[in-house]
């Protein structure tokens, strides 16, 4: 069956998210095998968990530790960093800052956003050189003292689980491992370290810790924050369905750009997360694209007859800027 024929066979009425050990993949075999989960999982849900993903716990810790003491900052010290000020969508956004879903009065969480920048910065840096529309470089906060080294050694590990499952998603689409190499050389990826406050509200307020929505770049790869139930994935049965925080995976999710490129044989699921556990709640989403100069257009082994393509081709920069723009800067329902 071709890829556009399975697609079309998925209901999408999915209740469950799998869980996939890519611990195993030095072989061809082992490669194949877990290509083929990634592939189910990418058509079906659009979500899986992954084991074994190679970033060290105390990597982990220390990021861990330096968000929350960030978050515990006064407001006025944070929103030195304020990102509408500084540019393009790098340093901190305050609670209530972005409404992703318009038919919600806000975004009830607060965060801060970085992309690629080595340890020991570089004054010009090759890899930032073809990012067009998303140029720019990080601010970081004078305290704590290691919020910049935690979350960039964070978002490195990260990267690396990124560059792992390239060659599997090509495998999955039926193309060589090495099909994203040309188009995935810098590091295009954006991070965001999230606080969640406990929502105390009515239900039907109108404010969620994070609207319905489906993210811009490739794939997420998302630590939460272990045993608090946020993160909620919406079927094509328009249900609900709960995506917890398991210890010792990350959430993996595909993306609108990677949606695009596949012709949705990928699915870029629509999803949110509310927290009514009474608690605070902390998460790392990491954002991963192709290149920011690399053209996205539905790939030929996603394209046949019954289902042309879908989409115009677009830079991936321009893309990404204009959806976030749309979030940040569009007019909203606040009051």
């Amino acid at each position: 069956m071709s890829l556009s024929e399975t697609a079309a066979s998925v209901s999408g009425a999915f209740d469950s998210i799998p869980i996939i050990d890519i611990g195993h993949a030095s072989t061809p075999d082992e490669r194949i095998a877990l290509a083929q989960q990634i592939r189910e999982a990418c058509v079906n849900v659009g979500f899986f968990y992954i084991r074994n993903h190679s970033i060290p716990q105390q990597t982990i810790d220390n990021v861990f530790s330096a968000m929350k003491a960030y978050f515990s900052l006064p407001l006025e010290t944070k929103m030195k960093l304020y990102h509408k000020e500084v540019g393009n969508f790098r340093g901190y956004q305050p609670e209530m800052d972005s409404n992703t879903d318009l038919a919600n009065k806000g975004d009830f969480h607060e965060g801060f956003a970085i992309s690629w920048e080595e340890l020991v910065p570089k004054e010009n840096d090759e890899k930032r050189a073809n990012d067009g529309a998303m140029a720019g470089t990080n601010v970081w906060p004078s305290e704590p003292a290691e919020f910049r080294e935690a979350c960039l050694n964070y978002c490195h590990a990260a990267i690396g689980v990124g560059k792992t499952l390239l060659p599997l998603f090509a495998l999955a689409l039926n193309l060589p491992e090495t099909y994203f190499d040309d188009k995935t050389r810098n590091s295009a990826v954006a991070m965001r370290v999230l606080h969640y406050p406990p929502q105390t509200g009515p239900e039907d307020d109108g404010i969620v810790g994070v609207g319905a929505h489906s993210d811009f770049e490739c794939f997420t790869i998302l630590w939460q924050e272990p045993h608090i139930q946020a993160l909620q994935l919406l079927n094509s049965e328009n249900r609900w369905v709960d995506a917890p925080a398991i210890p010792g995976t990350l959430v993996v999710n595909i993306g609108d750009q990677l949606a695009r490129w596949t012709n949705d044989v990928f699915r870029s699921t629509v999803h949110r997360a509310t927290n009514r556990t009474g608690v605070h709640r902390h998460s790392i989403p990491l954002f991963f694209g192709t290149d920011y100069h690399v053209q996205v257009e539905p790939m030929p082994s996603c394209v046949s007859p019954e289902r042309p393509p879908k989409y115009e081709p677009v830079a991936a920069g321009d893309y990404v800027q204009q959806r976030l723009r749309d979030v940040y800067y569009r007019n909203t329902t606040l009051t």
